[in-house]
């Protein structure tokens, strides 16, 4: 099969044509090399999902902490918080931690 039957090919005329060898370039080019290209595009989308996903948990959160500071707001639930979380007491007052048996940890666990 030489050149000149190749030539006559249908498929080789339309590989061969200027048109289509300039739109696989350009094709090849946007997909692989391009500042903009497909590659880059779709890293981005994934980056932007997780920001998203951030995006929600963090609204979570500040919807979480609006609740909590409005429960806070009153002296009494602010002081109870204080005694639970941080321990905190009156000046004329002492506290005792009572730990039961199966809450404190031991070396056999």
């Amino acid at each position: 099969m030489g050149f000149a039957a190749l030539k006559q090919k249908k498929w080789f005329k339309l590989l061969t044509n200027m048109y289509v060898l300039v739109l696989t370039i350009f094709v090849i080019w946007m997909v692989f090399f391009d500042t903009n290209s497909l590659l880059i595009h779709l890293e981005l989308q994934g980056e932007i999902k997780k920001l998203e996903q951030q995006k929600e948990f963090l609204q979570n959160e500040i919807t979480k902490d609006k609740k909590v500071l409005k429960e806070l707001s009153t002296p009494e639930e602010l002081e109870k918080f204080a005694r639970e979380k941080y321990y905190m007491k009156k000046d004329n007052e002492e506290i005792f931690l009572i730990e039961y048996e199966d809450s404190l940890k031991t070396k056999n666990d």
